[in-house]
């Protein structure tokens, strides 16, 4: 117990504060880097897929929200 140093409320505040905007940046930049490199990652997970299908055929989606993800 000696070795853990007592903080005020401001202290620990502040170091929520920086916890907080990392979390919050390392978040943008993954989203940032995974939305420019959607349509390879949406290849790579369908291209299985792709090679079974028939010639001339597409995906078809069965919920509104699905054709957004990989048009």
């Amino acid at each position: 117990m000696d070795e853990f140093q007592k903080q005020g409320l401001t202290e620990h505040l502040r170091e929520l504060r920086s916890c907080l905007i990392y979390s919050v940046l390392a978040t943008v930049a993954g989203f940032t880097v995974s939305w420019s490199w959607s349509k390879e990652i949406g290849w790579l997970l369908f291209k299985p897929l792709y090679e079974v299908m028939p010639a001339g055929s597409s995906l078809i989606f069965t919920s509104y929200q699905e054709g957004f993800f990989f048009i």
